[in-house]
């Protein structure tokens, strides 16, 4: 399979403060030498436990007795709540999406250092603080059981059949609802006329969501028709959830498109336990870790020496075949993400 690479990014200024949902739990400074936290965006694990994080957490802690201590959130509340500790850290490894990562390194988050394999990764920070652990892409679902196909353009989505029906989730909050933005930024050509179009969608729209993650057994049960996604993590959830499909809404008159949307992973600035970190970011970086991620992720390896194959890698080749892959600048969405999010609420209400 012939996956499309992208050229390294950089990050840029620090971007907006996001507000922190109750939901993340609590950890402690004081917690025993023995052990690691990570803050992640969700996707990588599931309610099984036999998501990727699941298995090779699980592999780490039997290989060098260090508990590896989980906090999920959204792509923008793990960072800000990172930055609301940096006077006292509490985690020490960042698990997050573009623009976050950037945002993260932009509020001096992550500290150098560069895992064993990364010279083999293609998508990291020049300055050796973060790097790709797991590539993916943006998409869109849709309930396979009430749909026979999945709407083809943005402009299908404002139907009134969806109303109620729809569901993207929060930009600046999720990952994934920022990429709702940067995409269609992309397909109508810029800011104003992205707003103009997400502010017509908001009459279908069901309302905010911090997690993008929810939303893939809402559309699975039929709540939801249609909502936003990624390749990685829908690819997972339909091996339980039957009734999810994937697509890539085209611009009017165009191919249908998507952009790299990948797992980056850094060390946290003073982090309490960074010699446990250390050790984690080498673990997800290295061979056995990464042969895993096609099987059992759903998703593209991080790394380049290791290739798309084995089961699932023909459905990931299918998926993108035909769908034009651009490249975002991170650096300006960064620098500019607090100013697109206001632009967005503007254009919603949300």
């Amino acid at each position: 399979m012939s996956v499309p690479r992208r050229s390294t990014v950089r990050t840029a200024t620090a971007a907006t403060a996001l507000v922190l949902t109750a939901a993340l739990t609590s950890c402690t400074a004081s917690d025993p030498a023995e052990t690691v936290t990570v803050y992640t965006a969700d996707g990588l694990r599931d309610e099984e436990g036999t998501g990727w994080f699941d298995q090779v957490f699980a592999d780490f802690e039997e290989e060098t007795g260090v508990e590896v201590r989980v906090v999920e959130g959204g792509s923008g509340e793990i960072v800000q709540r990172a930055d609301r500790e940096s006077a006292n850290p509490q985690a020490d490894v960042l698990v997050t999406l573009p623009p976050f990562i950037q945002q993260a390194d932009g509020l001096g988050l992550l500290q150098e250092y560069e895992p064993s394999g990364v010279e083999n990764v293609e998508v990291r920070d020049p300055n050796g603080r973060w790097a790709t652990i797991v590539d993916n892409y943006f998409c869109f679902i849709y309930n396979t059981e009430e749909l026979e196909e999945p709407p083809t353009t943005w402009e299908d989505l404002l139907d009134p059949r969806f109303a109620d029906r729809l569901q993207y989730s929060t930009p600046g909050v999720a990952g994934d609802g920022t990429a709702v933005v940067i995409k269609a930024m992309h397909d109508f050509g810029g800011e104003e006329a992205a707003m103009e179009y997400l502010g017509e969608l908001q009459a279908n729209n069901v309302g905010p969501s911090s997690s993008t993650g929810a939303l893939g057994p809402k559309v699975d049960k039929g709540e939801l028709l249609i909502a936003n996604g990624d390749v990685q993590m829908n690819v997972a959830q339909a091996r339980t959830m039957p009734n999810i499909g994937i697509w890539f809404p085209a611009p009017e008159g165009g191919a249908p498109t998507t952009f790299a949307l990948p797992y980056t992973a850094g060390l946290i600035t003073d982090a309490p336990q960074s010699e446990n970190g250390r050790a984690l970011l080498d673990f997800l970086l290295s061979e056995a870790a990464q042969e895993r991620v096609v099987p059992v992720a759903g998703g593209f390896p991080a790394r380049t020496d290791i290739p798309v194959e084995g089961e699932g890698a023909e459905e990931l080749a299918d998926l993108l075949d035909g769908v034009e892959v651009f490249e975002p600048d991170w650096e300006d969405i960064d620098a500019n993400l607090s100013d697109h999010v206001d632009a967005w609420r503007a254009a919603t209400g949300g």
